[in-house]
């Protein structure tokens, strides 16, 4: 095939899930340079047009790129130790307490060199790829010093330049308490507030700041410390919230307009309304809910009538959530969290984009002038993504309007 001059590329008949909704009617979807053309039913198609087009394929359900606005992929080491611990009936709370969960992670990560944590994330990513995603946020938190931070967010920022796909880094300093720091939250705070997020935004490597609101980490005080921090720094903000107990982190994190609140298991209505009134996202994380037991449901039925976007993410990590796989987690929202497959295909195209502050470039969504990030599926339907659990499915994954093949 000659490519053209025009760089245009054209799909044709394919079934069209947009972001939020499947279209009735068989579409043709053309490309042109790294941005979406034209999107069309296919009788309205100007065949003059498809004529000045590479034909790159037929048939089949076209979504935009799948987005993964969660997850911890840079990280040392393993904690399939704790998995055993927790099917014995040690809680992640308790072993947390006992210096593990994170702080395992941390000891493992602070002894990796960059190009170590390079190696052992890069698979992870591909992983991701292969099964659709276009977007990935990738956080750091397994450092908890200023210089490990930074390694793991310079970490990130390459696998992003040397990979097809779109990498948004976040700060996660305060993710727990370092044991050098036992004892002493305040002054840990101090550390990222002070020194931790000044050296991140001086050095272009974070666009975004999270927090984990939680017993087990930091308070909703601590955490609004972090904030204002952030905020002075102009990095947007978001938070892992109401995920073991209510402590109403989430509505603190909405009123200082939060791009996303995380996990939520535990949110009230007044951290709905919170996250409403603040155009917040919630973001579902399934695949934690998962492997950790839990039984307390988000409050789906809350958050669908009060219009609060949700998205769907992975929350890749190696304790609460070692599963790669998106597609996985659309099946997941469905069947743990009840959501409608066009509700979990939504959380991973278009709401996962505006919990990552890049629904304003129409991320996310297949409409004229969009990023062209799409997939083609061998599937007859969007809902199919989620019905099954199957690998093998991807037929292209296009990254910013070049087809790649699974």
């Amino acid at each position: 095939m000659t490519a053209n001059p025009q760089n245009r590329k054209l799909w044709r008949d394919v079934t069209l899930f947009d972001g939020l909704e499947t279209l009735p009617a068989p579409m043709a979807v053309v490309v042109e340079g790294d941005r979406i053309d034209l999107v069309v039913p296919m009788t309205e198609l100007d065949e003059a047009i498809a004529a000045g087009c590479d034909a790159m394929g037929r048939g089949g359900v076209m979504t935009p790129g799948l987005v993964d606005c969660h997850t911890h992929l840079v990280f040392g080491g393993s904690r399939a130790g704790e998995f055993e611990k927790r099917l014995e009936g040690v809680s992640y709370e308790e072993i947390a307490r006992q210096g593990g969960g994170i702080l395992n992670t941390v000891r493992a990560t602070r002894e990796a060199s960059e190009s170590e944590l390079f190696a052992l994330a890069r698979p992870r990513l591909e992983a991701l790829m292969r099964d659709g995603i276009t977007t990935v946020e990738i956080k750091s938190g397994y450092g908890l010093t200023v210089e490990d931070e930074l390694k793991m967010l310079r970490v990130a920022r390459r696998l992003g330049e040397e990979l097809p796909v779109r990498v948004v880094t976040t700060l996660l300093g305060a993710h727990a308490l370092p044991p050098e720091f036992k004892g002493e939250s305040d002054a840990y705070i101090d550390l990222v507030c002070q020194q931790m997020i000044p050296a991140a935004a001086e050095q272009g490597l974070a666009d975004a700041v999270d927090v984990f609101c939680e017993k087990i980490a930091f308070s909703v005080e601590q955490c609004e410390r972090v904030f204002e921090a952030a905020e002075a720094h102009g990095l947007p903000i978001k938070a892992h919230a109401e995920q073991l107990s209510n402590l109403g982190g989430s509505t603190m994190a909405a009123r200082h307009g939060a791009l996303s609140a995380d996990h939520i298991e535990y949110l009230d209505e007044a951290g709905v309304n919170a996250l409403r009134e603040a155009g917040s996202v919630a973001v579902l994380l399934p695949g934690a809910f998962h492997t950790l037991h839990e039984t307390q449901l988000p409050p789906i039925a809350a958050l669908r009538e009060t219009g609060v976007p949700m998205a769907i993410a992975t929350d890749a990590n190696p304790g609460s959530s070692p599963l790669f796989m998106p597609t996985l987690m659309l099946n997941f929202a469905c069947t743990l969290f009840r959501l409608t497959p066009r509700e979990a295909l939504a959380g991973m195209t278009a709401h996962g984009a505006r919990a990552l502050g890049l629904h304003e470039r129409s991320l996310g969504c297949i409409v004229k002038g969009a990023p062209a990030d799409l997939c083609l599926w061998d599937v007859d339907s969007p809902a199919e993504l989620a019905y099954a659990v199957q690998p093998g499915r991807l037929r292209q994954r296009i990254f910013k309007g070049e087809p790649r093949h699974g």
